[in-house]
């Protein structure tokens, strides 16, 4: 049997596998009870796509109904069966039995609907609701007297259902068999030849209902007939249909409809009780029937979207089973019972801020269970969102963005869904998805500063820590990591970065070396903060630091000069008054401010009440009047300090000779005492310069030499050639001494003098040096 439904299902794939693909849709036809993994369809060859763009696409199906009967295989594109799919569980007894799903394909956003029609199998064979169909007629039964059979039900939809009944032949009945308005079947039993109950009280038949299958099935059950007594009318229903109407969302309880039979009989054999018949085994009918009043109340729950009418037969009976027959239809009104449903159905929940108008943020699918205007559905969104509902295929919208997006501004969105139906009153559902904006690197560093300033004293240790700088940057991630560098400029000569570091991470700079005031009293350093983006971005700002002085330079006495080997002096006449200047000593500081302010004291004198030293200006002034008493040689210590903390100082001697005439000078000159290192110095000196001099001058002779001979020899060339010859006189060679042939001697003098005291001039030194 296996064997042959196989078969059967294989022969039904290659025969039903129908497709047809118009305006963007595909059918397929396939038979119920495929087995896992079999082939629906082709859809990549269908809908002219390439297997590639499937699995780039990431194509997944999206089915509106929770079982999974079909899946996709990407790599062939093929829909092949994913589980058992059971036709009169998926439709019941509803042809065609389909169900449509949608193919979505992203990066571009494609939608392609498909249907999938399930054919029946018959897998089914016709049942009967009982074992046993009992009747009770009376013997009084007129021939021609109808009696309705329990109808056979075959789940199976087609050819493959209930096609006819027969019965079994007998001499008193024969069978007639109807169709309903839905195309079901039923039977009835009328009575062609009157009972005797005296001859045969009881009867036994066989009906069998026959599908249409292949292989044919068939049902059988058993009819017991009872033959009453004689009753001789049978009830008749008042109408041959009866119709109702009752809205979806009507409480239980509530009375549908009323119905009723007369029995033309009198007394005990004119009662009449009503029933409902034909109802299968597990049916869940709604409604209940007074047996006695006829009253059609309901007992349970009713759905439009499950099922929208209901027709039942009815049985009007007298108390010896002579029954009517008629026919209740109900119309069930739809209400607008259901809210919309949102689903979404391709949702990653973020957008890069540099994506465009009119990107596809998400694919929405709303569903509403209600019909009519109760169905239709509505999808918006707040106004103020940059986003705006696009309508798509069938009942899908897409999310699609309005305007440019910035992260820095909104990182994030929160976009609440409204879907409202037209029913009356309306109906709405809301769902809020969070949407993420991730950052892309539009934002260059900023400094909080444009200029940064910073002190340091000089002389510092290498390797202090100047001042911390800071950029910031609104981008997120590796977007936001700022890293610090030193423009390489240059400074004095040398690059900047070997005068100061920067960490790169915290932006701190450093000193690599010792700083010197008096070198260079302001670095101006450029740095760079650049992002981790890509391409990165950067901006510039500028460092000034600003060196402190420190009293790190003693003062420095320009004047008198202190040389080791020469006596200065400075003369002041007898005949000088009170306050005469004798001198100034000149001294300077180069560190600055306070450290380069400068004061003047004597600190020794031979004769301490003769001389002052102006404090401020560093004059030396006579305080008294000058006596024949007083010593022709006076030596003054001057020390010069600054106001730095701690000071400095430096010391000067100055040489005063109190004497009216030079002669008298020249007599104390020689007393004043040298410097004998400075002598030493002075005499290698001059020894190395004679040296140097008579090695020139040699070597100049052997050049001179050299060119005459060479001449000499270019005059003798030339003599023997017959051409004129041109005498050479060499350079500063003498034309009127020619008969001497000496070179001009030349004579350098040098003197040497001190400055002087404004008044007068004393001879300190004399040096003639003559080279020949």
């Amino acid at each position: 049997m296996e064997q042959g439904i196989t078969m059967d299902l294989r022969v039904s794939i290659l025969l039903c596998c129908v497709v047809a693909a118009v305006s963007g849709q595909i059918r397929y036809s396939i038979p119920e009870e495929m087995r896992k993994g079999l082939f629906v369809g082709d859809v990549a060859k269908d809908l002219g796509l390439d297997v590639r763009r499937l699995v780039s696409g990431r194509a997944r199906l999206v089915i509106d109904d929770d079982n999974q009967y079909v899946a996709l295989n990407q790599n062939k594109g093929h829909i092949v069966v994913n589980e058992r799919i059971d036709r009169e569980k998926l439709c019941a007894k509803k042809s065609p039995c389909s169900f449509s799903l949608e193919i979505v394909l992203e990066d571009p956003l494609e939608l392609f609907s498909i249907t999938i029609e399930i054919q029946d199998v018959n897998d089914h064979a016709p049942a009967f609701p009982k074992k046993e169909i009992n009747l009770e007629i009376s013997e009084s039964t007129l021939t021609g007297t109808v009696f309705l059979l329990d109808s056979a039900a075959d789940p199976d939809v087609g050819i493959n259902s209930l096609q006819s009944y027969s019965l079994k032949a007998n001499e008193h009945f024969v069978l007639k068999q109807h169709s309903r308005a839905d195309g079901s079947k039923y039977a009835e039993m009328m009575l062609q030849s009157g009972l005797d109950r005296e001859k045969q009280s009881e009867h036994t038949l066989i009906l069998t209902a026959v599908d249409g299958g292949e292989p044919q099935r068939s049902g059988t059950v058993r009819i017991h007939v009872s033959v009453l007594d004689a009753n001789d009318n049978a009830p008749i229903f008042t109408q041959p249909v009866y119709k109702a109407s009752v809205l979806e969302n009507v409480l239980r309880g509530t009375i549908i409809a009323r119905v009723s039979a007369v029995d033309a009989d009198q007394g005990y054999n004119g009662n009449v009780t009503y029933s409902f018949t034909h109802l299968e085994e597990d049916s869940s009918c709604p409604f209940q029937v007074n047996s006695n009043t006829g009253e059609i109340k309901l007992t349970g729950d009713i759905d439009y979207e499950v099922s929208p009418n209901y027709e039942i037969n009815l049985q009007a009976k007298d108390p010896w089973g002579v029954a009517g027959a008629s026919k209740l239809i109900i119309e069930i009104a739809d209400v607008n019972d259901n809210s919309p449903v949102i689903t979404m159905a391709s949702y990653s929940g973020k957008i890069s801020e540099d994506s465009p108008p009119g990107t596809v943020v998400g694919l929405i699918s709303v569903q509403d269970k209600d019909s009519g205007k109760n169905g239709q559905v509505h999808l918006t969104i707040d106004e103020n969102l940059p986003f705006k509902i696009k309508s798509s295929l069938r009942n899908y919208y897409t999310l699609v963005t309005e305007q440019n997006l910035d992260r820095e501004k909104h990182s994030k969105y929160n976009i609440t869904l409204t879907a409202t139906d037209e029913g009356v009153p309306a109906l709405s559902s809301r769902k809020t998805v969070g949407l993420e904006v991730t950052d892309i690197n539009d934002n260059a560093p900023a400094f909080n500063q444009s200029v940064y300033n910073t002190q340091v004293m000089e002389n510092n240790s290498p390797g202090v820590a100047l001042l911390q700088i800071h950029a910031s940057d609104p981008d997120q991630g590796q977007n936001a990591r700022i890293s610090y560098f030193l423009i390489d400029d240059e400074v004095n000569g040398n690059p900047v970065s070997t005068y100061f570091s920067i960490n790169t991470e915290s932006g701190v700079i450093k000193s690599l070396r010792s700083l010197d005031y008096e070198q260079v009293k302001e670095y101006k350093i450029r740095v760079k903060a650049q992002d981790g983006g890509s391409p990165p971005q950067s901006n510039n700002t500028t460092v000034i630091v600003r060196v402190q002085d420190q009293n790190d330079n003693p003062p420095q006495v320009l004047y008198p000069v202190q040389t080791g080997g020469s006596v200065v002096a400075e003369m002041v006449p007898r005949s000088a008054d009170v306050g005469y200047l004798v001198t100034k000593v000149v001294a300077v500081d180069v560190d600055s401010g306070q450290n380069a302010w400068l004061s003047y004291k004597l600190q020794k004198a031979t004769d301490r009440a003769l001389f002052e030293v102006g404090p401020q200006n560093g004059e030396i002034r006579t305080i008294r009047q000058v006596s024949d008493k007083d010593a022709v040689k006076q030596r003054l210590s001057v020390i010069v300090e600054d106001n730095g903390q701690p000071s400095r100082s430096a010391t000067v001697i100055v040489n005063v000779a109190v004497a009216d005439s030079f002669p008298e000078v020249l007599s104390e000159f020689s007393d004043f005492p040298h410097d004998k290192e400075y002598n030493d110095n002075l005499t290698f000196y001059l020894v190395l310069a004679l040296a140097v001099v008579s090695f020139l001058f040699i070597t100049c002779l052997v050049v001179i030499i050299s060119v005459k001979i060479y001449r000499w020899r270019q005059s003798r060339i030339l003599y023997h050639s017959n051409l004129p010859v041109i005498p050479y006189y060499p350079p500063r060679y003498s034309d009127t001494l020619g008969t001497t042939g000496t070179l001009q001697h030349v004579y350098n003098y040098e003197v040497c003098r001190t400055t002087d005291s404004r008044k007068n001039e004393i001879l300190k030194r004399v040096i003639r040096n003559i080279s020949p």
